[in-house]
């Protein structure tokens, strides 16, 4: 069955386009409720968006891959987007990803099998005066050590209950 957004988040769309002048305008918008819904886009999701809005669907497929805030496959509940650029790994990125690996079998670019967390490792974040840095859901995380991101993941689990999103 072909991905479609919930009844209330379609009207969301609808709403939204109706804000534009033309509803190419409200594509970004429309993948964000997207995202929101579902965590993930895909080109069944980028093609429900396409059809809401009545555009050519591959502007939505060039608005999806163009911008990497939208993933293109599950990534868990907690996203963790780890910089890896210059200033992160001169100040000790590259331990913090085997720590995260040895400590708690997160591994880059698959999912926990909890469905808690997903590892990706990303180029700068914009952040390099508080490095290491990364970026979990929408939030950022600056100067981090080993303790630091115990701290945050162990509060993760606890915030998380059973884990699956």
């Amino acid at each position: 069955m072909a991905y479609e957004l919930s009844a209330e988040n379609q009207q969301r769309v609808k709403e939204v386009a109706a804000r534009y002048p033309h509803n190419m305008s409200a594509i970004l918008p429309a993948l964000h409720i997207v995202f929101a819904e579902r965590g993930w886009i895909d080109r069944e999701a980028c093609d429900h968006v396409a059809e809401l809005l009545d555009v050519p669907p591959i502007h939505v497929y060039e608005a999806m891959t163009f911008y990497t805030y939208f993933p293109r496959k599950p990534v868990g509940k907690y996203h963790i987007q780890l910089c890896h650029n210059i200033a992160c790994n001169l100040r000790g990125a590259e331990n913090l990803i085997e720590y995260m690996r040895d400590k708690h079998g997160i591994e880059e670019d698959r999912v926990t099998g909890d469905g808690l967390f997903c590892l990706h490792r990303v180029e700068c974040l914009g952040a390099c005066g508080g490095a290491p840095m990364m970026q979990v859901n929408d939030d950022y995380y600056e100067n981090l050590s080993p303790e630091k991101i115990e701290e945050l993941i162990e509060g993760w689990k606890r915030e998380a209950g059973n884990g699956r999103r």
